[in-house]
């Protein structure tokens, strides 16, 4: 599947605009949202290719939001990135048990985020 369209979920403003910048070479429509709640609109709604999203946020945050993407049949086959400064073992293992396909570092460097377009 060539990746068009990708949907970016952080609170952190700084995040989605080093998110954002990490996928510029890509040529790729960029969408964004800043919670779960938003997330999970703009997936039902605009059918990204593929979800980069901050575990971390305030209301619903990125598993909540991972699972209502995975428990949807309109969303369930969007796969799900999630960029955190949560990286522990446990969190990675936590991550793919709500329905993410990997789970990168924050801080991280660009060409990580670009790789895992490849896989898909």
């Amino acid at each position: 599947m060539a990746i068009q369209k990708i949907l970016i979920c952080d609170d952190s403003q700084t995040d989605l605009a080093n998110l954002k910048n990490a996928l510029k070479s890509t040529q790729c429509l960029v969408l964004t949202a800043n919670n779960g709640d938003e997330a999970v609109a703009k997936a039902k709604e605009e059918k990204p290719d593929i979800i980069f999203m901050d575990i971390i946020m305030p209301g619903m945050d990125g598993f909540a939001a991972c699972r209502t993407l995975r428990d949807n049949p309109l969303t369930k086959n969007i796969p799900v990135i999630f960029v955190s400064s949560r990286h522990q073992k446990a969190d990675k293992v936590w991550a793919m048990m709500q329905g993410a396909k990997n789970l990168i570092a924050k801080p991280f460097e660009a060409a990580e985020i670009v790789d895992v377009l490849s896989a898909f």
